[in-house]
């Protein structure tokens, strides 16, 4: 995959996980995704359903908004 969208994507996941201080692993256990695939989104390697952005969201405990805010305005 590793469309410009999909990094740009992961980019904002990793670093929104980074400011909560949180591994991979323990981003998957909170969204209930597989560490593996959330290593996979970060990389830009998944194009991700609509679902699994709102699990993660709430597994960084953010608003969707938020994380398309940010895609927005590095995604232009």
């Amino acid at each position: 995959m590793n469309t410009e969208l999909s990094l740009n994507f992961g980019k904002i996941i990793r670093e929104l996980r980074k400011e909560k201080d949180i591994s991979q692993e323990e981003l998957g256990f909170r969204s209930n995704l597989h560490r593996t695939y959330i290593r996979m989104i970060e990389r830009g390697e998944k194009n991700i359903s609509l679902e699994n952005i709102d699990k993660l969201a709430k597994g960084l405990d953010v608003s969707m908004k938020i994380i398309f805010e940010k895609l927005n305005k590095i995604h232009q």
